[in-house]
């Protein structure tokens, strides 16, 4: 019973995340093509001259638009019309704070000049001896960094991401010397995090050490046996 249960154990953490990966997939194919297939022609669809459906078709569409809208932004004209467009946006009430939120955030997390949560780091928290996973943002600026100018060595914002949630979390300014940077990434401190301390990273740094340990031996061990013939 017991190897039994073993099995049952590693067939489910193999198979649970490709479920999981799978459905979330396939409902999101599907939500798309649910708002997309409204504004496409019955007979542009392909299961109105296909036997069966295509799904993602939705997607598609909706992925070779996004794209062609970008590329009319990147010239003259499409910035002219995006820039009357965002100035109505800002003078309706209630809307410009939700656009101009939305829009700051999705340029912070996707732009490529970002360098946002680049570094994973570990800090005294909330009491000394006790250690917490965070993800440092950037330093000080502006207002913040004026008013902490006090402060003992340069303030650094750090975002502290729960357990097992790192949607939400809390944004501290700390000293950057009472951070100690870690080598993993921002992926494997948040798969650290999401899981409890469960599924820790692998060091590469001792990785490399016995790597260079082990190929040590091999040419000590090499050097003694031609000394030997």
């Amino acid at each position: 019973m017991m190897r039994l249960r073993n099995y049952f154990l590693t067939g489910f953490i193999v198979c649970a995340p490709l479920a999981i990966t799978a459905w979330i997939t396939w409902s999101f194919m599907g939500w798309v093509d649910s708002w997309v297939q409204p504004y496409i022609p019955p007979r542009y669809w392909p299961d109105s001259y296909l036997p069966f459906a295509i799904p993602g078709f939705g997607l598609i569409v909706a992925l070779i638009l996004i794209t062609l809208i970008g590329f009319l932004t990147a010239n003259i004209i499409g910035r002219t019309v995006i820039g009357w467009g965002e100035r109505i946006l800002s003078r309706t009430p209630l809307v410009r704070t939700v656009y101009m939120a939305l829009k700051q955030i999705f340029e912070t997390v996707l732009a490529d000049r970002s360098t946002s949560f680049k570094t994973a780091a570990l800090m005294e928290y909330p009491r000394k001896g006790v250690w917490c996973v965070v993800l440092v943002a950037t330093d000080a600026r502006g207002e913040v960094a004026r008013v902490l100018a006090d402060q003992d060595g340069e303030m650094t914002a750090v975002f502290l991401p729960p357990t097992p949630n790192p949607t939400s979390g809390f944004l501290l300014y700390v000293p950057k010397k009472d951070l100690r940077i870690l080598d993993m990434s921002i992926e494997n401190a948040l798969k650290l995090v999401v899981s409890s301390g469960l599924v820790a990273p692998d060091d590469a740094n001792a990785k490399i050490s016995i790597e260079a340990a082990a190929e040590s031996v091999k040419v000590r061990q090499s050097r003694d046996t031609e000394a030997a013939a």
